[in-house]
């Protein structure tokens, strides 16, 4: 190789840069700029005063759930959650024995400020051991709440104490971290929303939801923990369609929808009809609105949370739900045979010879059997389909519907939108069609 000034200049700055790597590795300091802290920074601050709701923050609005109530003892929010047995309707008609928070299941939401130190009891009235975990929250290893590793497990009748001081804010959850397959999936979950201590981004509607994934076998009363992949329940804060409440708004409502997903196995594109929307948090914080995108959609993976933000400019019943066809059922049979396209004339006769009450279904699709009358084990819901203004509505499971009116008096649900002339879908007549060219076979 020739010798060059400028092959002297780089092998130095080279010669250089291998020296301080390892240099800044062995003091510890990082090679690149990083975040002053990714664990809250001092544990010990200083709290602040406690929040209170109307005065520090806009509670969040929590469709078929409510937040935990608290009392301020010594300037410490304190919250009491109770671990115990519930009967919980998922929608009418399915019931089951599971378990919950404080007479709920996966609708109990702790809210809370930013900088406040919080005190939380955990009452045990499960036949089990059980902790409470914090997700996504910074706090002293000590208060993690995983059974074995970072605390005994609280037995029985016991009551456990949590204190620790919030130094972040954004939407979070809290859950069973102790035989987490059977306590998860029989409802121990929740969400924990924390607001900011300075100035929140005021909108008109902050709606809370949290999915869940749940087997119940047709004519059973308990969940089954034991599913791994054959769900049949898909739940937004415990309840599947019809038995879901919508997020209503008037049009012109700026709305944020914090959505978290503690399913045991699977993860949620959540589709909203109508709107485009910004993500605008993850459960690591707020994203800068220069690095905000658009979204139709938004994946929400197990453990994680999204927070979306949009205005609800145009009116109507827009559905929002998950985009995983079969996320959208009710107790959904797995081992079927496929009948799509089978002949079945005649067989209906020769089988209810031996079967009285025998019907053939599938073989042209499913969507007849909001039109079917058949008779269902107690305590089950595969065969009922909603009504909607028009027809049956062929979706269950994790799906709801955002109602946006011109004008409300509130926010109750205001019925189903009524179409203004000319802006509805129907049937085409013949001088249209001949009119377009359109030529049917």
């Amino acid at each position: 190789m020739t010798i060059t000034r400028r092959n002297i200049l780089k092998g130095s700055v080279l010669a250089a840069a291998a020296t301080a790597l390892p240099t800044a590795l062995a003091r510890g300091t990082p090679a690149h700029a990083r975040d002053v802290s990714y664990s809250g920074g001092n544990p010990n601050i200083k709290p602040l005063p406690p929040g209170l709701p109307g005065r520090d923050y806009q509670p969040v609005i929590i469709p078929n759930g409510a937040a935990l109530p608290f009392k301020i003892v010594g300037g410490i929010k304190v919250f009491h959650l109770i671990a115990e047995e519930v009967e919980h309707e998922f929608m009418p008609g399915l019931k089951a024995t599971c378990w919950g928070y404080n007479g709920r299941v996966n609708s109990t939401c702790i809210e809370a400020v930013e900088g406040e130190r919080i005190r939380i009891y955990l009452t045990n009235k499960l036949p089990e051991p059980t902790t409470g975990h914090w997700h996504g929250l910074f706090l002293p290893n000590g208060m993690d709440g995983v059974g074995g590793l970072t605390q005994r497990a609280i037995q029985p009748g016991e009551t456990f104490k949590y204190e620790f001081t919030l130094r972040q804010h954004g939407t979070y959850m809290f859950h069973a971290h102790h035989d987490e397959m059977t306590q998860q999936a029989m409802g121990l979950i929740g969400l924990f929303i924390i607001h900011p201590r300075t100035t929140e981004k005021r909108v008109s509607r902050d709606f809370a939801l949290l999915l869940s994934e749940w087997k119940i076998e047709a004519g059973a009363t308990r969940p089954d923990p034991m599913a791994m992949n054959d769900f049949n329940l898909l739940t937004i804060n415990g309840r599947c369609y019809p038995g879901t409440d919508p997020l209503v708004c008037q049009r012109g409502d700026t709305v944020r929808i914090r959505i978290g997903n503690l399913s045991a196995m699977d993860h949620h594109p959540i589709h909203m009809h109508g709107h485009y929307f910004k993500v605008t948090a993850t459960d690591g914080g707020p994203i800068p609105e220069s690095a905000q995108w658009p979204e139709a959609s938004v994946l929400v993976a197990a453990g994680q949370t999204r927070n979306v933000e949009f205005v609800a400019e145009a009116p109507g019943d827009w559905a929002m739900h998950c985009h995983m066809s079969h996320h959208v059922m009710n107790q959904m049979g797995h081992g079927l045979p496929n009948m799509i396209g089978v002949n079945t004339a005649g067989l209906d006769a020769q089988i209810q010879k031996l079967l009285p009450s025998y019907m053939s279904m599938g073989q042209a699709g499913m969507a007849d059997m909001g039109d079917m009358s058949m008779p269902a084990p107690d305590n089950s819901v595969a065969t009922v389909v909603p009504q909607g203004p028009f027809d049956p509505i062929t979706m269950g499971g994790m799906f709801t519907i955002i109602k946006v009116r011109d004008k409300l008096d509130g926010y109750a649900d205001p019925g189903w939108y009524q179409h203004p002339e000319g802006t509805m879908a129907e049937l085409a007549n013949a001088t249209e069609l001949a009119r377009d060219g359109v030529m049917i076979g």
